[in-house]
């Protein structure tokens, strides 16, 4: 059985006093996920991508080397308020999480009605780690998350109001999720999806509103298309460089399926998995809202699910479908009409997810942050968490004070980020091999250069080869270890470098250019 296919309405009527309290309770909860957040981001040292991007955020620029600028704004925002903090960093991009729960409410509310499945799909998108740590851990995937429901919300007012300026935020909120990652142009195909499969909406296709959304767009993103022309073009050919197809690999999906399943918290991807389901084969909701959130899961998951089939998809990348996956749970959970044992199953889904998924961002952050859970070995956060660099960054200042070295050099941009950030305010730290990531910032300055310079790198057999080629001295001078608890999470090599014999910058171009 299904409901009846109903379009949507026009108006909202008054909210009774049982749902006015509802949507108190559930507006104080999503607050107090926020705060949770909050202690969290002041307490979990940076990784190593957050620390980079914080570095980005010192230079402004129209784009870089890895991603548009999005993610260096808000982590200047934030920064400019709570300072140069781990709290700081992650500020702004945690507390987006009020009006992105706010656009998803409202696109739930137009599309289905009731304040059930809006409250329902708000706070079931806010429980899910793709939310939680994605908003608390500072990448392009935050703000694209944000500006993914915005997306959603603004085109659910296309269909409720039929009005064309509407597609004027269209456009704002697809630019501003094109400054957040690259992913957004798959938005493009999701929409003319959802305009040809509904009749009634077609009547925009040859409307100017559209298209005119698509020039702001194209306008609000036209700072990262003039930096990469001025940059031959390479972030784009880095980025599109990752769709290239080779090799029949099925094994990636196996790693593909159980991070979705992790990334959603198995309850709540259940119910988002059976509202999806209730959507496109039990005519759950009227045409346009079902074809509306088909149109915005389906385009970008169909993809990734075959690249997987050949390359690797990191489960971040599906950050853009949360929304519509978010609402289609909670479709399953009040609309959808069930019986038997998958009422029973969607019944514990919605009681247990809330719960469950607050949990597993708090066991998460607990062991990340202290390793308990796995009785201090490793685990899979064990690299990127900055766990222990505070107490190393001051080891390693403290030779390189006695040494007189006037720079610190590192071989990726994940250490140098780390260092930049731990070491003492002003600290020269530089990369000296891919300078295109860095090529928004000044060069360093050749006195600090020229003199004596403090390596530092992981710990491996034979060193760095290369490093004897570049200087005439070579000298190891400490090893220093980066620890949390009792486990030993890397052991860092400290050489003093000294008598350069050439430029110490590589200034080759990047392989993407050569």
């Amino acid at each position: 059985m299904s409901l009846p296919n109903l379009e949507p309405a026009s108006f909202e009527p008054a909210m009774s006093p049982d749902e006015l309290r509802l949507v108190r309770n559930t507006a104080l909860t999503i607050l107090a996920l926020v705060v949770l957040r909050l202690a969290a981001a002041a307490w979990t040292p940076l990784t190593f991508d957050e620390a980079y991007y914080w570095m980005w955020s010192k230079h402004l620029a129209g784009g870089y080397y890895d991603h548009p600028p999005m993610v260096a704004v808000v982590i200047r925002l934030g920064t400019m308020i709570a300072g140069d903090t781990e709290l700081g960093v992650r500020l702004v991009s945690i507390v987006l999480a009020l009006p992105m729960s706010w656009a998803v409410y409202r696109t739930a509310a137009i599309l289905f009605g009731g304040v059930r499945v809006a409250t329902t799909a708000a706070l079931l998108l806010n429980i899910t780690l793709m939310a939680a740590v994605g908003t608390l851990i500072v990448t392009p995937d935050g703000p694209l998350l944000v500006a993914s429901s915005f997306v959603l919300f603004f085109l659910a007012k296309v269909l409720e109001t039929d009005r064309g300026a509407w597609w004027l935020a269209v456009g704002a909120a697809v630019g501003a999720a094109l400054l957040s990652k690259y992913t957004s142009l798959f938005f493009g195909p999701a929409i003319l999806i959802w305009l040809v499969r509904v009749p009634k909406l077609r009547h925009w296709l040859i409307s100017p509103w559209p298209y005119l959304g698509g020039i702001v767009a194209l306008a609000i993103f036209a700072p990262v298309i003039l930096w990469n022309a001025d940059h031959h073009w390479v972030s784009f050919i880095k980025q599109i460089g990752r769709a290239r197809i080779e090799d029949f690999r099925p094994a990636f999906i196996g790693e593909l399926i159980p991070t979705q399943i992790a990334f959603a918290t198995p309850l709540a991807g259940i119910l988002g998995a059976m509202g999806l389901h209730a959507l496109f084969w039990r005519n759950a909701g009227a045409l346009a809202a079902r074809a509306l959130v088909n149109a915005m899961f389906w385009t970008i998951t169909l993809y990734f699910v075959w690249h997987s089939l050949h390359a690797r998809v990191e489960a971040n990348w599906f950050a853009p479908i949360y929304p519509a996956f978010a609402i289609a749970a909670a479709v399953a959970a009040h609309l959808a009409r069930w019986e038997g044992r998958p009422r029973r199953i969607v019944d514990f889904c919605q009681r247990w997810a809330a719960p469950s998924g607050i949990l597993l961002f708090a066991l998460l952050i607990v062991q990340a942050n202290t390793g308990v859970l796995s009785d201090y070995r490793r685990d899979a956060t064990v690299r990127s968490v900055g766990v222990g660099w505070r107490e190393l960054a001051g080891q390693i200042e403290a030779v390189r004070a006695r040494l007189g070295a006037g720079c610190v050099l590192a071989p990726d941009y994940g250490t140098t980020g780390w260092l930049a950030f731990y070491l003492p305010k002003g600290s020269c730290v530089v990369q000296p091999m891919q300078r295109i990531r860095w090529v928004n910032m000044p060069e360093p300055d050749p006195a600090q250069l020229g003199g004596k310079l403090l390596y530092v790198d992981e710990a491996r057999p034979g060193g760095r080869p290369y490093l004897k080629d570049t200087f005439a001295r070579v000298e190891r001078v400490a090893e220093l270890t980066r620890m949390r608890g009792p486990l030993t999470i890397e052991t860092y090599a400290l050489d003093l470098l000294d008598g350069a014999k050439g430029d110490v910058l590589d200034r080759s171009p990047p392989p993407e250019l050569e």
